[in-house]
């Protein structure tokens, strides 16, 4: 008898279990969840972008800096030429040795400061692209927001009454029965099998002759030998 009591609020149990298990995987949820997940990477992308971009300024501010600095020391070394200019060819090259490197220093942060510049064309342009997706994905997502809460709210309820069936007919069964039920439903589910010509319906293995014998035993608990779960004889 507490075997079929115990057949019976498996069945409810089930039902519950599966219908907790589609609140979970239903459509709008799963949209729901890949979109959210869509914005949080967006964000992230944006703010690495916009410490790329502050490290970026912070960078350009210092080559225009040093680009000006070299800019003053090569005038006044062209001026210092023009004014005593070299009396012999070493001389001149001895003195030209300083400006040559340091036109050279100035070409190298030109052409810094053109890719810098490039790169801050790109990175501007990917922060507009992000904020056009991120403001239309935003908006599907509170749209579709409102529907799935009005679908979560309904599906709560009638949850929430399967789970109540649930714990009425739970309420039928002896305390130890119904603890070796939901420990092998943890880790075997269901946690119940009919037995059906000699074998466990949950696996599908045949069962010992000392198993089925055991079986017939009015009342008796017997697991599966292969699988764990509890067997239920129906006739």
């Amino acid at each position: 008898m507490q075997l079929e009591k115990l057949w019976q609020f498996m069945q409810v149990d089930m039902e519950a279990d599966r219908f907790e298990a589609k609140i979970r995987q239903s459509e709008k949820r799963q949209k729901l969840l890949k979109q959210r997940n869509f914005l949080m990477d967006q964000q992230n992308n944006m703010k690495k972008l916009e410490s790329d971009v502050a490290a970026m300024a912070d960078r350009l501010e210092a080559v225009r800096d040093d680009a000006e600095r070299l800019q003053k020391v090569l005038t006044g070394l062209m001026e210092e030429l023009e004014s005593n200019p070299p009396t012999s060819e070493e001389e001149a090259n001895a003195r030209m040795e300083p400006v040559q490197k340091l036109m050279d220093n100035l070409t190298r942060y030109e052409q810094e400061l053109s890719k810098m510049r490039k790169d801050a064309e790109v990175k501007d342009r990917q922060q507009r692209e992000i904020r056009v997706r991120a403001a239309k994905t935003k908006q599907e997502f509170d749209q579709l927001k409102k529907e799935y809460d009005v679908e979560f709210k309904q599906d709560t309820a009638t949850l929430k009454e399967m789970r109540a069936r649930t714990e009425q007919e739970s309420g039928k069964i002896e305390a130890d029965l119904l603890e070796k039920y939901r420990t092998i439903k943890q880790h075997c589910t269901p946690p119940m099998a009919k037995l059906i010509d000699g074998q466990c319906s949950g696996c599908f293995m045949s069962l010992p002759s000392a198993t089925l014998l055991a079986i017939k035993e009015q009342g008796k608990l017997v697991t599966c030998d292969n699988c764990g779960r509890i067997l239920y004889a129906e006739d």
